[in-house]
């Protein structure tokens, strides 16, 4: 299977960087090829402009700067994501990928009624792997919007019986150097199930 790591965390030696390679290190033992993009590494530019923006309805960005990320969409068979969740969301560049890179005539069809078709449906998986500041029962009052954006939203732009998974690990802020390793251990262990 052919995996796409979206990594989103602009700290290089921060505890997500250790979920990102354990994630890595699952995804090489189930003998499935990797490709990582790596936001924060790649510089990559989360602000769509005016002019990107008065084109979204009409066709897919000429931004030659986006032409390898899409590829690598066209390319995966499973995604998965790893990102801090930030004010129970998204981080602002990991939203500003979606936001340029999943668009029309790439992650979906758009007729004239307005009408949406999806088209990853070669995209068979997802996975977001990520570090909660707040309480588990905290993010569930909240409604996890970041979850729901990929694991919703994103999902529903997938093949029709799009497997998921969500692994968490909550109150980070109050982490040990027990939980942490624990969490390590679960992304591997989930990953390779998955």
């Amino acid at each position: 299977m052919r995996v796409l790591v979206v990594y989103c965390h602009p700290v290089p030696e921060s505890f997500c960087a250790a979920v990102r390679d354990a994630a890595l290190d699952a995804i090489a033992a189930k003998g499935c090829e990797a490709r990582l993009v790596d936001l924060y590494a790649e510089n990559f530019d989360p602000v769509m402009r005016d002019g990107e923006r008065r084109e979204y309805n009409e066709r897919a960005p000429a931004d030659p700067a986006l032409a390898e990320h899409i590829a690598h969409l066209k390319w995966a068979e499973a995604i998965v994501f790893v990102y801090p969740t930030w004010w129970y969301g998204l981080p602002a560049m990991l939203k500003g990928w979606l936001d340029r890179v999943w668009v029309k005539d790439v992650a979906f069809a758009l007729d004239p009624g307005g009408r949406i078709t999806p088209l990853m449906g070669h995209i068979r998986k997802i996975a977001v792997v990520t570090t909660c500041g707040a309480p588990r029962w905290w993010s569930h009052i909240v409604g996890h919007p970041g979850r729901k954006t990929i694991l919703r939203g994103i999902r529903a732009l997938c093949a029709k019986r799009c497997k998921t998974l969500f692994v968490a690990h909550y109150l980070m802020d109050a982490s040990t150097p027990q939980s942490r390793e624990a969490f390590l251990g679960q992304v591997r262990h989930k990953l390779k199930a998955f």
